[in-house]
Order: C-alpha cells, then structure tokens, then sequence
C-alpha cells in the first residue's frame, strides 16, 4: 500500500550561522500547496521594515532571485512537491508510524543560504512578513485539510493519520511551525509570523497506520496560505 502526500519574535536568531523559498504577494495574501497523502527549535529572525508590504511563504520548492540578505527577490513557483511512504503488506494497520519523504529538494534557506533541512526526510516550510514600520498583528499561516485521503476506488483514510515533528539544522527553542497533526475536513493554524520577521521550520512527516484500509494508493491535497492583516 503506498501513501502519497503532496504539498503545494520578532527579533531574535535563535542560531550563530554563517548568512540566513517560493511563494510571494504583495498584498495580503501567499499560499503554497502541499499534495499530501500520509510526512523538529526554530529559526525566526529581524527584518529591516521597507515597502511595499509583502508576504511570502515557501512549502517546499521555491524560487528566489538571490538571498534575501544579499538583496535577492521571491518568486513564484508552482512546483507540488509530494510526500509519501510505501507501507509493507505485513505492516499495514499494526500501530507502527511510518517515517515519509518528500520529492522536494529544498535544503537551504532562501535568507542567507543555510543548509537548514535534510531531504528527503524534511520538507523546508518559511517566509516572511515585511511592512512599512510600527506593529502590527502577526500573520497567520493556515492548512486547508481534507477529510480523507483517497483510493481509485473510492477507499479513504483519515487525513489524521498524518503527524509531523519540526526543527532544522542548528536549532533550538520553540518553533514558528510547530509539531502537530492533520485535523479532518479543518482550515487549521499551523504557524504565524510577526511583522518583520523571517521564519522557518523543517517539518519530519510520518503516517501513524492505525488503520486497515483496502489496498491501493491513497492521495490527497492540502493547501498552505499565508494571511496578514
């Protein structure tokens, strides 16, 4: 049985590293997508305020012209990377979480060009939130879940079946994404950002095979979005 998954303060380094991906808007809104069928603290750094107010969030693969601290710019990109796990015959339902990878090849951060996360074992989850100056509300980052994830013919299992740890290379503290797990059918939270700030995670996905469904490959979409006030 195959599991696929597929996906699309203020202030402080948390980290000593040597500098510090890719969807972006100039408005009020960024949003990454993340396939996903079944896949740890933190990095959250001080942004210069500048216009034009701008939100970017990368899940995944992204694109950004250069680093951001060496004046680099998002772009977009409309890559959905999968994350997935093949699940054997004699494993299935037995209680054992099984460990996910991701297709994403994104291990270093658009900030500085750190190597924050390992691939295939994490998916690389950031961006940032850049105003004018002043304090504002924090920007949310939000999942737009499924109830299930679903076979050709028509088999489901519950996207709750799906939980991630988060962390990244160098770390320690709390995280901007923290671990957490799929909750059915929901638009949930799953990070913020303060106003100027860059943050970061790489989240460690693993299927939790509780379940005996009928065999085949289950698939399903969930969708990240960024909101600022």
């Amino acid at each position: 049985m195959s599991i696929l998954a597929t996906k699309s303060a203020a202030g402080i380094s948390r980290r000593a590293r040597p500098g510090r991906r890719t969807r972006w808007c100039r408005a009020l809104l960024g949003a990454g997508a993340l396939a996903a069928g079944t896949g740890a603290g933190a990095y959250t750094t001080t942004l210069t305020p500048r216009t034009p107010l701008t939100v970017y969030l990368q899940v995944g693969v992204g694109s950004f012209t250069k680093d951001y601290v060496n004046g680099g710019q998002p772009r977009n990109n409309t890559t959905i990377n999968t994350v997935s796990t093949t699940v054997a015959a004699a494993a299935v339902g037995n209680g054992t979480a099984q460990a996910m990878t991701t297709d994403s090849t994104a291990a270093k951060s658009y900030y500085d060009g750190y190597t924050f996360c390992n691939v295939p074992g994490q998916l690389y989850i950031g961006g940032f939130y850049r105003t004018a100056g002043g304090t504002t509300t924090a920007a949310t980052v939000t999942a737009s879940v499924p109830i299930a994830l679903v076979n050709a013919g028509g088999g489901t299992i519950p996207f709750s079946e799906i939980q991630w740890a988060s962390s990244g290379n160098g770390d320690s503290g709390s995280e901007p994404f923290p671990a957490g797990a799929f909750v059915n059918g929901s638009q949930q939270t799953v990070g913020a950002m303060a106003s100027n700030t860059w943050n970061e995670s790489c989240l460690t996905f693993n299927y939790g095979n509780s379940a005996v469904p009928a065999a085949g490959t289950f698939t399903g979409r969930v969708t990240y979005t960024l909101s600022a006030p």
